[in-house]
């Protein structure tokens, strides 16, 4: 899911500090107030009538938000659909969106949900207490087959699905009347609320579900399965969906949306995979905006006069590491590839500015930052130590990084990766580069087993807690890292019962030290990301719906698209 904070967010505008523009919709205004064909004026009678064309680095992989694991995916289906609850864009706290208000039971385990009236799916259903518990079932009874083989968000916050009950934190949801809904837990599960302002838990229509077999995985997409819902998905959003051709997804603004409206009629998504190309797109004013600006990038958006939205970070990089890969499985080799690395060397002009070395996988932002995980400085000669001790031979080690792709968390991988093989081949180990298309489906070849040694991957957050990182990487047994600590997962369960504290903090910060001393995956940064906008564009709100980063929901109430995965993982 961008997926960087929400505190921090600024317009640069050739490189000045403007201040954050909070209104209520995306207004798109030509320059000298001539209407073009990528941003026109307001119609009459407060019709939207504008057109927002938004250049993003990939082609979503499918528009069914539950299933969707990658960035672009939930940035387009975060326009159409809306989950129960938000988030409050500066304090990032969850706040009321198609549910109105909720109240909790005193032993943690039941939610009661009072819902918004008179709000309907783009296909004229109501929405209502039956529309909601028909997406709770339908995601707890998940078929097998429909699944994957990555993780998907269901089961990182709730555990399991309905074949495995006994592990299963969700037991059921109740229509109790037609706008109130009461959710069951098994257990007490102190991010169940925020975890719920994900983009994977927004609410689709029950009918459109049946009628386009959200569940049978028949249509191709590239050389990956969707179902025929996942190409025309139905939600409450402020924009429904038109048509998706190859590499553009249009959307239409909603005329009964139940919130406020704004100014664009049309929102076009339109793919361009490389950074020059995007803003090539932008300074010709061809798009309005686009996501992931890269270092090279912001000499030239300044100099021509361009908006930039920074977030604070709110994603970690890391290095994986394969323990099922011969020899990985010894504690000296992790550790001694953890002190081959020099982060600052790796950071230095391949980051935006403000970019932070990571010495564990939570972001300072939530408050439970551990002072004392084992820290892995810089030490060639260490690492070299370590290596002997280990008894490493020279054997090669595949280092699976992604091409022709740009996150939050990876700006430039071509360039990441050849600085870290510059480095761990600086200290005797034998790297074989491995580069993997983006498109070729790169985030399931990482997450599968094989002959992988290594491979560069990130997670960007989608809801504020904790467990959305290091419940998300390490709360189950992954062929990612082929790393298996029932005393870790024991801690993390503990933990997913905490209310925010000192009793949570502490817990986090022991899962964050067991970690370190573990070495799972080295992690690398703490990104900051950044968005550049046509001076057409005259505002752009930030986002309740953006979860974690202003990359936006929608140009009506909210703003626009973000990253994030199984919780954030593309």
């Amino acid at each position: 899911m961008t997926d960087p904070g929400i505190g921090r967010r600024s317009f640069l505008r050739a490189g000045a500090l403007l201040g954050a523009l909070a209104v209520a919709g995306c207004t798109a205004t030509p320059p000298d107030s001539e209407a073009t064909a990528s941003a026109s004026a307001t119609g009459t009678a407060g019709v939207p009538d504008a057109t927002f064309t938004f250049a993003t680095a990939a082609r979503p992989a499918g528009l069914d938000p539950f299933l969707a694991t990658d960035t672009e995916s939930h940035r387009v289906t975060r326009q159409i659909l809306e989950g129960l609850v938000g988030v409050d864009p500066l304090t990032s706290a969850p706040v009321p969106l198609l549910a109105e208000s909720w109240t909790q039971s005193e032993d943690g385990r039941t939610y009661t949900f009072k819902l918004r009236r008179d709000i309907t799916f783009h296909d004229g259903e109501p929405l209502n207490a039956d529309a909601v518990c028909a997406n709770f079932d339908r995601w707890y009874n998940l078929p097998a087959s429909t699944r994957g083989s990555g993780l998907l968000a269901y089961e990182a916050v709730f555990n399991a699905y309905s074949d495995s009950p006994a592990l299963a934190v969700y037991k059921s949801s109740t229509a109790v009347d037609e706008y109130t809904v009461s959710v069951e837990l098994a257990t007490r599960l102190a991010s169940f609320i925020p975890a719920l302002a994900s983009p994977e838990f927004a609410i689709s229509s029950p009918k459109a579900l049946q009628q386009f077999g959200a569940d049978a995985l028949t249509t191709d997409n590239g050389g990956q399965r969707i179902s025929d819902y996942a190409t025309r998905p139905v939600g409450t959003g402020p924009f429904a969906f038109d048509s998706w051709n190859g590499d553009e997804v249009r959307l239409a603004a909603y005329p009964q949306y139940w919130g406020e409206r704004g100014r664009i009629g049309t929102l076009v998504f339109k793919v361009m995979t490389s950074p020059a190309s995007r803003l090539r797109a932008l300074k010709a004013g061809e798009v309005d905006g686009y996501d992931l600006v890269t270092v090279s990038d912001v000499d030239d958006l300044a100099r021509n006069g361009m908006q930039i939205l920074q977030r604070d970070p709110y994603s970690v990089l890391y290095l994986g590491i394969n323990q099922a890969f011969p020899g990985l499985d010894d504690i000296k080799m992790r550790q001694a590839i953890a002190h081959s690395i020099d982060k600052a060397a790796l950071l230095d002009g391949l980051f935006l500015n403000g970019t932070k070395q990571a010495n564990q996988f939570v972001p300072e932002k939530l408050g439970v930052s551990s002072g004392s995980v084992t820290s892995y400085g810089y030490d060639p000669e260490r690492a070299a130590e370590l290596l002997e001790e280990a008894g490493y031979d020279g054997a090669e080690l595949p280092f699976h990084y992604p091409r022709h792709v740009t996150r939050a968390y990876l700006p430039t991988p071509e360039r990441v990766y050849a600085e870290l093989s510059r480095q761990l081949t600086a200290v005797g180990l034998n790297i074989k580069p491995v580069p993997v298309e983006w498109s070729d489906d790169y985030v399931q070849s990482v997450q599968r087993g094989g002959d992988r040694a290594l491979h560069l991957f990130g997670i960007s957050g989608t809801f504020d807690d904790p467990d959305n990182f290091v419940g998300t990487l390490f709360g189950s047994y992954t062929e990612e890292f082929a790393y298996d600590d029932a005393q870790l997962l024991s801690k993390l369960d503990r933990a997913r019962t905490l209310e925010s504290g000192a009793e949570q903090t502490e817990a986090y910060t022991a899962i964050s030290d067991r970690i370190s001393t573990r070495v799972p995956a080295v992690p690398l940064a703490f990104p900051i990301s950044a968005l550049a906008f046509s001076p057409r564009v005259a505002s752009y709100p930030t986002s309740p719906c953006s979860t974690r980063s202003s990359t936006g929901s929608s140009c009506a109430k909210r703003n626009y698209p973000q990253d994030r995965t199984p919780a954030g993982r593309m």
